[in-house]
């Protein structure tokens, strides 16, 4: 399958600038870029699509550039409802350092940051050199501007698209770029660039755009929305990222394993129909959580994910070491153990139950486990001789839930 062929089925295309894209794309050796502003000190999950498209451009010959927005991370891209908060510019620095290290890091492409070419630009150069080739009835008719008319827009978010124009014309001009790529929410964008660039140097620049990924409930994946699964693993553990991906809903999951894998459309398909035929096996989830994680983070983290995710279901918390213990009761209930008692006061103690009855109730029917073994004693003495790790007490309730307790 050519490449613009397997983009299609994957779902990755949303728009394209002109139908010579498509054999342009077939043809390879395009120079694009693709870009993220500085909000956070990590990408996430929302970004990985995008920023996965450079590799499988790069296997099809073209040449990525993978930008950081240090200048336009400072003025903020419009927000379809109100202003951007800024952020400082130390702020802004320190994460642009943090992504240049992290796309590096996971995808080893070139990294720009259009702070060095935009620091020196000063007021009147700019609109002499760039504003005066961009109609101000153009601007307007951006979707993400038009729908700020209303309740206002600043200047300051106003000339955003006019700065990621300029930044396709410097990138042509000083590095052969030809091709913008970026999520359906910047054609706007692009567009600007693309005109800009036929205006001021009467180059025909190319912009592609993808849909955004969303989530079972329709929102994009963002730190913005609230939901967002960060890329470093010290924000966003592998075993959470796991978690989250096996969970996925079923009527996702094809979806992504076609957007966020590198899996061939007949592997994609045979993984489709396992699920079908038994979706309680999750095959389908198992697939995405192996390849997006192997490729994140190394096959290692996963193995160790699944390792705790199954040694959590099973109740055999003891078999993990100290770090991936606390890794997997990340977020659970936890308390501060005060004083030894008996299971059934150190349960009403502690909160887990409402009542020494709840407790005597669930003890006698095997639903207690203290550190990853079933306890059936109503007397059964908690003291620091329990402990693992000669300081936590874990407790399971039922089949699923956790809680971590503390020696001081």
């Amino acid at each position: 399958m050519k490449l613009y062929d397997d983009l299609k089925w994957r779902g990755l295309i949303k728009d394209i600038s002109s139908p010579d894209l498509e054999e342009k794309l077939n043809e390879g050796g395009l120079t694009f870029y693709i870009g993220t502003d500085p909000t956070a000190d990590s990408m996430h999950i929302g970004h990985f699509s995008s920023f996965l498209i450079a590799t499988r451009l790069a296997k099809a010959g073209h040449h990525p550039i993978l930008l950081i927005g240090g200048a336009t991370g400072l003025i903020g891209d419009p927000k379809p409802s109100s202003e951007r908060k800024m952020i400082t510019k130390e702020e802004v620095e320190k994460n642009v350092k943090a992504l240049t290290k992290q796309a590096k890091d996971i995808f080893g492409f070139e990294v720009v940051n259009n702070y060095d070419w935009t620091k020196e630009i000063n007021i009147i150069d700019f609109l002499r050199d760039y504003g005066k080739y961009i109609n101000v009835n153009y601007m307007l008719d951006k979707d993400i501007i038009n729908r700020r008319l209303d309740s206002g827009i600043t200047f300051c978010e106003f000339a955003y698209t006019l700065l990621q124009g300029m930044d396709f014309v410097y990138l042509n001009e000083n590095k052969n770029v030809t091709l913008q790529v970026a999520g359906s929410d910047q054609w706007g964008n692009i567009t600007t660039g693309i005109e800009l660039a036929r205006k001021k140097n009467n180059k025909e620049l190319y912009g592609m755009t993808m849909p955004l990924i969303l989530d079972a409930n329709g929102v994009k994946f963002g730190k913005t929305e609230g939901n967002a699964l960060w890329l470093d693993k010290n924000k966003t553990s592998s075993y959470e990222l796991y978690q989250y991906l096996i969970n996925t809903s079923d009527l996702c999951v094809i979806d992504y394993l076609k957007k966020l894998t590198f899996l061939s459309k007949k592997e994609i398909e045979d993984i489709s129909k396992k699920h079908q035929e038994k979706p309680e096996l999750r095959i389908a989830q198992t697939t995405l959580a192996r390849e997006i994680i192997s490729f994140l983070h190394g096959e290692k983290d996963y193995l160790n994910a699944e390792k705790i995710s199954k040694s959590l279901f099973s109740g055999k918390i003891n078999e993990l070491d100290k770090t991936s213990l606390l890794e997997a009761l990340k977020g659970v209930p936890s308390f501060t153990i005060l004083k030894d008692e008996n299971l059934t006061d150190f349960l009403v103690t502690n909160k887990i139950t409402s009542s020494k009855r709840e407790a005597r109730e669930l003890i006698t029917a095997n639903a207690i486990l203290i550190n990853g073994e079933v306890v059936n004693d109503v007397n059964y003495f908690i003291d620091k001789s329990k402990t693992l790790y000669k300081e936590f007490i874990i407790v399971r309730k039922g089949k699923k839930k956790y809680y971590l307790g503390s020696y001081k």
